[in-house]
């Protein structure tokens, strides 16, 4: 092989190669993306609750297999007909 075929050989995965790292560049960029963290200032405030907040009810473990108060038997309560006026 001469010189100039090998050349020409070895134009193709350079090429390649050249090419997928500009689209890599292109669609990535992330040299001109935001960095939020670094560039975004907040004022940083302490963590407060409401003063009308209190605990309810606990529930442990998996051993209720309903919800209190659920209205799942009762769907002619829930869905209303359309058109009719009727509850």
């Amino acid at each position: 092989m001469s010189d100039n075929s090998l050349a020409l050989l070895l134009l193709g995965p350079a090429g390649g190669a050249g090419l997928y790292w500009a689209l890599y560049r292109y669609y990535r960029n992330t040299d001109k993306s935001h960095a939020f963290e670094r560039e975004t200032a907040i004022d940083a405030k302490p963590v407060t609750g409401m003063q009308g907040d209190h605990k309810v009810d606990e529930v442990r473990g998996t051993r209720e297999t309903r919800i209190k108060g659920d209205n799942v038997g009762e769907y002619r309560h829930r869905v209303q007909r359309v058109g009719d006026g009727s509850s």
